[in-house]
């Protein structure tokens, strides 16, 4: 990531109207196989919807999907389906008779694809967008049938949206770290989110800052400790630094300063609902992803504080709710293996009920979702993960397909609560 302010050129609109509809064939006959897709050219967080035209009725065909993560690594999708008795294939209502996923789903061929060649375990394996194209990665959609591929369709999935400005913050010029994603200049002001993360630390949210901005929502994806010059450790993090970053982003152009919002996931959701109570008057609402609704010690030393305000640690316990001046928004899964984070949703809810707060409160719990509840939808992700600080395997419930339908379901709920700040 450069230290400049750079914008993405309109090329990309263009590029969205090359054969938006029209499909790719590799197969010469009088019925070729084509590739039909209604958005070639999508943000990574959109939905897009595959046809398959011209086979036989009732023809078995594989679907493939492929794409190259951010290391360079291959990953693959794939599902056995049957044509209806025009020779299409609707994948968003196709049941795949085999493949990467069991169910119909017309995002299954993203959502589901695994390390090729056994390159790694995909339950503890994460797909991280590759960022070196500003345009966005691609991913390679191909029809096969006994050996033969039928045809072929290149998608584009833009992390970046068209005219979104980015600039990396540092402590030397900016007192934080961190990533600034802004709308295209001249856009009106619109509610703007300061995401970070949870214990293992460093900045992991870019690509949802990315995404928030495309949206046209301004958006700063900030570190907090397990970088250099900030603390090493989840350890007597100073509230003051996050709302530090807050009053930046408040101050940025596009920014309606009425409507700042934080963004935590897991640890990182103490600190949003901390921001909110203690700082209404700055951030003024929250988004959180496996929430817990309590301070809790500090990370990885449980003798310890891990919040401080005003120079002094944040007790323990309960977090009180009665100063939230903005919505708030938990999405759990109840599988979660980590913590209670589906218990704590409601918990969340019911504490912002209890103190008459009159601002849009929701608990949105997903029965089969695990710790991996959030964020952004189509991506594939693991149940478990080597937790970079531990440096072990941590198991974080729930299973991939409910884990993603969890992420399609909820961040349409996040995106919406934002637009409705626009009124």
């Amino acid at each position: 990531m450069g230290s400049h302010i750079r914008g993405w050129a309109g090329v990309l609109a263009a590029l969205a109207l090359i054969g938006s509809a029209a499909g790719c064939s590799t197969r010469g006959s009088d019925r070729d196989a084509a590739i039909e897709v209604d958005a070639p050219t999508a943000l990574m967080d959109t939905a897009v919807h595959l046809r398959v035209t011209g086979l036989t009725a009732g023809e078995q065909v594989t679907v493939h999907s492929q794409a190259k993560d951010q290391l360079g690594k291959e990953w693959h999708g794939e599902a056995d389906l049957r044509a209806d008795g025009h020779g299409r294939i609707e994948l968003d209502t196709a049941e795949p008779a085999g493949g990467t996923y069991q169910a119909a789903d017309g995002m299954g061929l993203f959502w589901s694809m695994t390390p090729q060649d056994g390159e790694g375990d995909p339950e503890s394996t994460s797909f991280r967008p590759p960022i070196a194209d500003p345009h966005g990665y691609r991913v390679t959609v191909t029809v096969s049938a006994h050996g033969q591929q039928l045809a072929s369709r290149a998608l584009t999935r833009q992390w970046i949206g068209v005219g979104v400005t980015h600039r990396e913050l540092t402590l030397a010029a900016d007192h934080v770290v961190g990533e600034l994603y802004l709308p295209a200049p001249g856009t009106p002001r619109h509610p703007a989110v300061l995401v970070f993360g949870g214990s293992d630390g460093g900045n992991s949210k870019l690509f949802e800052a990315a995404m928030l901005a495309s949206h046209g929502y301004p958006a700063l994806s900030l570190g907090y400790f397990g970088l250099p010059g900030l603390p090493a450790k989840l350890e007597d993090v100073p509230l003051e630094y996050f709302a530090a970053a807050a009053r930046l982003l408040a101050a940025q152009p596009g920014v309606d300063p009425a409507h700042v919002l934080a963004m935590g996931t897991s640890r990182g959701s103490e600190a949003a609902l901390l921001l909110a109570e203690r700082y209404p008057d700055l951030v003024h609402g929250a988004v959180v992803y496996a929430p817990s609704a309590q301070v809790v010690p500090g990370f990885p030393d449980e003798g310890t504080t891990a919040w401080t305000d005003g120079g002094k640690p944040v007790p323990q316990g309960d977090i009180p709710l009665d100063r939230v001046s903005g919505p708030v928004l938990a999405l759990a899964g109840w599988e979660d293996q980590v913590w209670a984070a589906g218990a704590a949703a409601g918990q969340i809810d019911r504490t912002l009920s209890a103190a008459a707060n009159r601002y849009p409160h929701q608990a949105l719990v997903y029965p089969a979702a695990g710790h991996g509840v959030g964020t952004l939808p189509y991506l594939p992700t693991g149940t478990s993960l080597v937790h970079p600080v531990l440096d072990k395997l941590a198991s974080l419930g729930g299973s991939r397909p409910a884990n993603a339908a969890a992420k399609a379901a909820g961040w349409p709920k996040v995106l919406a609560m934002l637009a409705a700040l626009d009124g």
